[in-house]
C-alpha cells in the first residue's frame, strides 16, 4: 500500500511537471507565432537600434530599445536599492532575534509579496510621487527613480526569505565554532557568514531581477509611459507597460498588433537569459560546496 502511493504521488508530481512546461512552451510558440509578421517586415537595426516609437504614425517608427533601457534601468536601479535592505534585514532575523520571532517577522515580510501590484502602483502614485515632487523639485514625479523605488519595496520579501534561510544555515554551521573561540558576532556575520552566502545573495539578486522586469501595473502607474531613453528624473515607459497600456488598442493582426508580441517575445527572452545564469551560478555554487 505504501509502494502504491508512492506511485501515485510520483505520478501526480511528474504529469504536474510536464504540464508546465507544456504551458510554458505553448505560451512561448504562440508569441512566437504571432510576432514573426512584425521581424519579416521590420528590420532587426530598426527595432533595436534606432530609438523612436512611432506605431500610429504616417511615418511609423517601431524602437524597442527606449524600452529595454528603462526596463533594465529600473529593474536593476530596484535591486540595487533592495538588496543592501533585504541582506540587513537578514542578518538581523538570523543573528539577533530568536526564531520564534523570526518566524513571525518573515511571515508578515512574505504578506508583502501576496499584495496586488495595483496598489503599490495606488500607493506609490499617491504617496512617493508627490514626494518626489515636493523635496526635488520635480515637474512631474512620475519617473525613473519612483519606478526603482516602488519595485524595491515590492522585491523586498523576495531577496529577504532567501537571504534569512541561507543566513540561518551559515549560522548552525560557523556560529556555534566562532563563539567558542571568541570570535565577535559582528565580525562573524561580516568576514564568514557573508562570504559563505555571497552566491546565495547573488542568485536570489537574479531571480528578483527577473520578477522586477515582467512587472506591470505598479511600474506603469509611477513611471510617467514615456516612449524615450529613459533618465534617473525622467519619463520612460517599460516593455510590460508597453504591451499593457497599447495593445487593447492596437488593431488586430496589423503591424502595431505584432509588434507588441514582439516586444513580449523580447520580454521573455530577457527573463530566460536571466534564470539561466541564476541556474548556472546556483549549480556552480553547489559543486564548490559539494
Amino acid at each position: 500500500m505504501k509502494d502504491l502511493k508512492e506511485n501515485i504521488f510520483r505520478t501526480i508530481i511528474t504529469i504536474g511537471a510536464v504540464l508546465s512546461g507544456i504551458l510554458v512552451l505553448l505560451v512561448f510558440f504562440y508569441i512566437l507565432k504571432e510576432s514573426i509578421p512584425f521581424f519579416r517586415e521590420v528590420s532587426y537595426k530598426e527595432y533595436l537600434f534606432s530609438s523612436s516609437w512611432r506605431p500610429l504614425s504616417t511615418n511609423p517608427a517601431y524602437s524597442f530599445l527606449p524600452m529595454i533601457s528603462a526596463t533594465l534601468y529600473v529593474s536593476f536601479l530596484a535591486i540595487l536599492i533592495a538588496t543592501p535592505l533585504s541582506v540587513g534585514c537578514g542578518l538581523f532575523l538570523s543573528f539577533n532575534t530568536s526564531k520564534k520571532s523570526s518566524r513571525i517577522i518573515l511571515s508578515f515580510i512574505d504578506m508583502i509579496a501576496g499584495i496586488p501590484s495595483v496598489i503599490f502602483g495606488f500607493l506609490g502614485l499617491v504617496l512617493l510621487v508627490k514626494f518626489l515632487e515636493r523635496n526635488l523639485d520635480m515637474v512631474s514625479g512620475e519617473s525613473v527613480l519612483a519606478g526603482a523605488l516602488l519595485l524595491s519595496v515590492m522585491l523586498f520579501p523576495y531577496i529577504v526569505t532567501g537571504c534569512t534561510e541561507t543566513f540561518m544555515k551559515a549560522k548552525d554551521i560557523y556560529y556555534g565554532a566562532s563563539q567558542s573561540l571568541g570570535v565577535s558576532k559582528w565580525y562573524t556575520m561580516r568576514r564568514i557568514i557573508l562570504p559563505f552566502a555571497r552566491k546565495s545573495i547573488f542568485v536570489n539578486m537574479i531571480l528578483a531581477l527577473g520578477r522586477a522586469i515582467g512587472e506591470t501595473m505598479a511600474v506603469m502607474m509611477v513611471t510617467g509611459n514615456s516612449p524615450i531613453f529613459p533618465k534617473l528624473l525622467g519619463r520612460a515607459e517599460t516593455i510590460p507597460s508597453l504591451i499593457a497600456l497599447e495593445m487593447g488598442t492596437a488593431t488586430y493582426k496589423s503591424l502595431h498588433y505584432s509588434s507588441l508580441y514582439a516586444a513580449g517575445l523580447i520580454l521573455i527572452i530577457l527573463v530566460l537569459i536571466i534564470q539561466v545564469i541564476a541556474y548556472m551560478i546556483n549549480k556552480a555554487g553547489m559543486r564548490r560546496i559539494g
